[in-house]
């Protein structure tokens, strides 16, 4: 898979293209993107995928904090993964917004040759919103392009979506999540120094820097899996503000211990595939309740995570 930076520095000819910002690239995205690839490579043409960072929703609406299921990078390696040749990830500003459907596709045929668009239901493209389904099949015609219009994926009958997905993090549910994705919710992070508390009641925990733009499972305690270099072990995960020290924190702390994991993990990277919620943050009256509970937290997460 070769990732471009920019539309400007990609030139192909005789594309299959889908465009989105796929965000997680969950399981409907995923549909698309394998009907893609496999069209694609049936006409024996590359396939490509164009993506946004930032989101068009963060420079449209302003500001709206943790917001993204995956950094775009990952996203990329996601999608690369799904069979796909190319992967344009594609700057998203107000100029691009003000741009025009026309003139899009006709970029697209200057640096892509397109000559098969797949696209999702409610797909637009263009300044606001106008290059919808009908105003992309005339330009089709026009610039010589094929439009395929691939139907929503359902779960449980309601079309899956990154919207859906970020519902059920903010509610705890990285089970509803995983079922949305195909695959458990991932947080990446950097082992840096802590307070050392964890170390001092006999529970050490990798202290993680995420992403800030990574949107976390609400406050509490997660049985998941942790890779590191290769290698799966069990981990507790607790979110949260760590209310039993000082008060509470102003921001969301990532801790995770690892089971039968003895080694110094500073400055490396670990991911964190959320399995299931085991409880709520709390605030316990004292050291010694909060260490019970966290046993607990420990025994629960070696019985359900194989």
């Amino acid at each position: 898979m070769q990732l471009f930076s920019s539309l400007d520095n990609t030139h192909t000819d005789g594309v299959w293209l889908t465009i989105g910002s796929f965000d997680g690239v969950h399981r409907g995205h995923q549909e698309i993107i394998r009907r893609l690839a496999a069209g694609a490579h049936a006409h024996a043409v590359p396939a490509v995928v164009l993506t946004f960072y930032p989101h068009p929703a963060v420079v449209l609406r302003g500001s709206i904090g943790p917001f993204y299921l995956s950094s775009p990078n990952e996203r990329a390696e996601t999608i690369g993964g799904l069979g796909v040749d190319i992967v344009i990830l594609q700057r998203f500003d107000r100029q691009l917004a003000d741009t025009s459907a026309r003139e899009f596709i006709m970029k697209l045929k200057e640096r892509l040759g397109l000559r098969h668009l797949l696209v999702g239901h409610d797909f637009t493209l263009g300044r606001g919103r106008e290059g919808d389904i009908p105003t992309l099949k005339r330009l089709g015609e026009e610039f010589g392009f094929e439009i395929e219009v691939h139907q929503p994926v359902l779960l449980d009958g309601e079309v899956i979506s990154s919207s859906q997905i970020r519902s059920a993090l903010t509610a705890g549910n990285v089970e509803r999540a995983q079922q949305l994705l195909g695959r458990a919710y991932r947080l990446t992070g950097e082992v840096v120094p802590g307070d050392g508390r964890g170390r001092m009641i006999g529970i050490p925990t990798a202290n993680l820097k995420t992403w800030s733009e990574q949107l976390l499972p609400s406050a509490g305690v997660y049985a998941c899996q942790a890779k590191i270099r290769e290698k799966v072990f069990r981990a507790a995960t607790n979110i949260g503000v760590r209310p039993t020290f000082d008060g509470a924190s102003s921001f969301l702390h990532v801790e995770a211990h690892l089971l039968d994991f003895q080694e110094d993990l500073y400055g490396q990277k670990v991911h964190l595939d959320f399995l299931t919620r085991l409880r709520g943050e709390q605030k316990f009256p004292n050291v010694e309740a909060l260490v019970v509970q966290i046993q607990e937290d420990i025994a629960r997460t070696r019985q359900l995570v194989t």
